[in-house]
C-alpha cells in the first residue's frame, strides 16, 4: 500500500474516531486502537502508543469547548484525576509485561461490561445527599436550553474515586483514555448527569493519557510517522463532535455509545483469542 494513501486512510479513520470519542466521552482511543490493529495490521503496542497521543489531542480539542459551554465540572475532574493518573502510570508499566493477545482480550471484556452498564435500566431515584459534595464544592449545574439550567449534586464520591484508579490502570494498559469506565463511574456510581459525565471525561482523559504516554515513549512504542496522521484526523473530529454533542439527546448518546463499543469489543476478543493481534 502506498505510504501517502495509507496515511490518508488513517487520517480519515482518526477523524471518525475523534468525533465518536468526543460525542461519547470515550476519547477516540477506543476506536483508534482497534482500527490500527485490525484494519491496518499495526502492532498493538504501537497502536496504543499512537492512541495515547491522540487521546491527549482529543481532550485538548473538545474539553475547551465543553468548559466554555458550562458542561464540564472541573472540580470533579481535577479531584478524580489524582486517582486516574496514579492508575495510568501503573497500567503503562503493566502493559510492557503482558502479551498483546492478553491485552486485546482484556480490552474487549472491559468494553462488553461497559455496554451492559450503559444499557442497564437506570432507576430514577433521588440522589442521596453526600456531605463531601458540599465540602469539595462539586454541586453544580449545566445548561439545558437558552437561559435554562439543571442543578445536580454528587454522591458516592469515595467509591467513584476508587473506580477511577481502575480506569487509569486500563488507560495505561490499553491506551484508550478509559473514557468508557470514567463515564460509567460518574454516571452510574456518582449519579452525575450523562452529558456532564461525558464532557468531564473528555476534560480528564488528556491528563490520564499523558501520565502513561511517557512510559510508552521511553520504551519506543510511539512512532511519529504513525502518530502524526492520527493527530491530523482526530483533532478536527473531536472539535466537530463537541459541537454536535450540544444538540444531541442523552438517550441517543447512550445508544451510540453502546453500538460502537459492542462492535469493537467483539472484534478485539475474537482477534485476541485467535492470536490474530
Amino acid at each position: 500500500m502506498n505510504q501517502l494513501f495509507f496515511s490518508g486512510l488513517i487520517v480519515l479513520g482518526s477523524f471518525l474516531g475523534g468525533m465518536l470519542g468526543s460525542l461519547t466521552g470515550l476519547g477516540g482511543g477506543v476506536v483508534i486502537v482497534p482500527m490500527l490493529a485490525l484494519a491496518f495490521d499495526v502492532n498493538l503496542r504501537y497502536a496504543i502508543g499512537a492512541s495515547l497521543i491522540s487521546v491527549i489531542a482529543t481532550s485538548s480539542g473538545s474539553a475547551a469547548a465543553y468548559v466554555r459551554e458550562g458542561f464540564s465540572n472541573m472540580r470533579i475532574g481535577m479531584f478524580l484525576e489524582m486517582a486516574t493518573t496514579a492508575g495510568a502510570i501503573f497500567g503503562a508499566w503493566l502493559a510492557t509485561r503482558v502479551p498483546t493477545a492478553g491485552i486485546a482480550i482484556v480490552f474487549g471484556c472491559v468494553l462488553l461490561y461497559s455496554v451492559y452498564l450503559s444499557l442497564r435500566k437506570r432507576r430514577d431515584i433521588a440522589v442521596p445527599h453526600d456531605p463531601w459534595s458540599d465540602r469539595l464544592k462539586m454541586t453544580s449545574a449545566f445548561p439545558t436550553g437558552p437561559g435554562e439550567e439543571r442543578r445536580y449534586s454528587v454522591t458516592h464520591i469515595q467509591a467513584g474515586f476508587a473506580t477511577m484508579f481502575g480506569a487509569g490502570t486500563l488507560s495505561g494498559l490499553l491506551g484508550i483514555g478509559s473514557g468508557a469506565v470514567k463515564v460509567l463511574a460518574m454516571d452510574s456510581i456518582m449519579r452525575i448527569p450523562f452529558k456532564v459525565s461525558t464532557t468531564t471525561s473528555n476534560f480528564m482523559i488528556g491528563v490520564t493519557a499523558a501520565a502513561s504516554a511517557g512510559i510508552y515513549l521511553r520504551k519506543g512504542y510511539i512512532v511519529p510517522a504513525l502518530a502524526a496522521p492520527v493527530l491530523l484526523g482526530i483533532l478536527p473530529g473531536s472539535l466537530l463532535g463537541a459541537k454536535l454533542l450540544l444538540k444531541v439527546q442523552s438517550r441517543s448518546l447512550r445508544v451510540l455509545f453502546a453500538l460502537v463499543i459492542l462492535a469493537l469489543a467483539v472484534e478485539m476478543i475474537y482477534n485476541g483469542w485467535t492470536g490474530r493481534i
